[in-house]
């Protein structure tokens, strides 16, 4: 699930973001679970909201890799929600978000997660998709 502006990645700011688009990484996130037979679902919204609804709406699900981009410095109702999705989850930013601003430090969602992953660009999916194969047992 993803974020504020990802929308529009390959696009975006492609000195910070890359030039890779979301269908790229959605297509290589498939690529890595497909041997453990898993489907991915891919969202991307730009409100708060509709992240909270999907999360809430796919508690049956393996597992997550979320970027939450702006939303995990300001996302409350985000980090509630996904406080509560019962399975392991890997927030990923493709920026590394230490060598940026100092407002983007600091997120609220971080802490909830299985793990993080800063500033890696696309590969950063690709790592979060391997942790997730090892970090769900199959049910």
């Amino acid at each position: 699930m993803n974020g504020p502006n990802l929308g529009i990645l390959g696009s975006r700011q492609p000195d910070i973001y890359g030039t890779d688009t979301l269908a790229d990484i959605e297509g290589w996130v498939a690529e890595e679970v497909a041997d453990r037979g898993w489907k991915v679902e891919a969202f991307q919204h730009d409100g708060e909201a509709e992240m909270i609804r999907t999360i809430q709406g796919n508690y049956d699900s393996v597992g997550a890799i979320v970027n939450p981009a702006a939303l995990m410095m300001a996302g409350w109702g985000l980090r509630d929600a996904l406080a509560d999705y019962p399975r392991p989850w890997i927030e990923v930013h493709l920026s590394n978000v230490w060598a940026r601003e100092q407002f983007r430090h600091q997120s609220v969602t971080g802490p909830l997660a299985s793990g993080v992953i800063f500033g890696l660009g696309a590969t950063g999916y690709r790592l979060a998709a391997r942790a997730l194969l090892e970090k769900v047992t199959d049910r």
